[in-house]
C-alpha cells in the first residue's frame, strides 16, 4: 500500500496493492498497522456506503466540531470525480480545492482530514461509494456548501443539464456564507 502526500496538509492519496489473477482480484483496503506506521491519527468508528446514478453530485458536506469527521473514501463500483475544499481558516491552503478520479479500476482511496468540505460526482452509470469515518454522524452539526458555488468553480465533469442534486445541496450556502470551521475546535 502506497500512502502519498499532496500539497494540502493532512490529505493523503492511498494506492493499495491489488493482486489479480484469473479468479479476479484481492486487495487490502485498510490495515491499522500501515496506518500506525505512517502515523496517521484517524481511528475509524463508522463505515458508510452509498449508491448513486450517473450525474448525481453529493456534497460539499462537512460536520462542525465537536463532530467534525475525517473520511477515508473509495469507489467499490463505477467511477467518480471526488472533490475536497480546505475550510480550515488558519490553514495555508484555506479555500483550495483538490479533485481526484476514483474508480473500481484504479482502486485509489483518498484520506480527507477533519476541516474539509467533501463531495463527489458520479461519472459512470452507477457508483457505489464507501466511506470510513472517524466520528459518528450528528445531524445537528451536518452542514455544507453549494457544490455549484461560482467562487469555487468546481468542474464536476458532468454537464449541468445532467446533474442530479438533492434539495439540501441545491439550497446549500455559498462559499462566502458557509459556517466557518475553526481549526482550534478540532484539535
Amino acid at each position: 500500500m502506497k500512502i502519498l502526500k499532496i500539497d494540502i496538509p493532512g490529505v493523503r492519496v492511498i494506492e493499495p496493492k491489488v493482486f489479480k489473477d484469473d479468479r479476479g482480484y484481492f486487495q487490502e483496503a485498510f490495515n491499522q498497522s500501515v496506518w500506525d506506521e505512517h502515523m496517521l491519527p484517524q481511528q475509524f468508528v463508522q463505515d458508510n456506503e452509498s449508491e448513486s446514478l450517473y450525474g448525481v453530485v453529493r456534497g460539499l458536506h462537512y460536520q462542525l466540531p465537536p463532530f467534525a469527521m475525517a473520511k477515508l473514501v473509495r469507489v467499490v463500483v463505477g467511477e467518480v470525480i471526488d472533490v475536497i475544499v480546505d475550510i480550515r481558516p488558519t490553514s495555508p491552503t484555506f479555500g483550495q480545492k483538490f479533485s481526484i478520479h476514483l474508480s473500481e479500476e484504479n482502486k485509489t482511496q483518498l484520506l480527507i482530514p477533519r476541516g474539509f468540505a467533501h463531495g463527489f460526482g458520479v461519472l459512470s452509470d452507477k457508483a457505489i461509494f464507501s466511506y470510513k469515518c472517524d466520528n459518528f454522524y450528528a445531524k445537528d452539526y451536518d452542514t455544507g456548501i453549494n457544490p455549484l458555488d461560482p467562487f469555487l468553480d468546481i468542474d464536476w465533469k458532468i454537464p449541468n443539464d445532467k446533474m442530479i442534486l438533492s434539495e439540501k445541496d441545491k439550497n446549500g450556502v455559498s462559499w462566502a456564507d458557509h459556517k466557518i470551521y475553526k481549526a482550534e475546535d478540532h484539535a
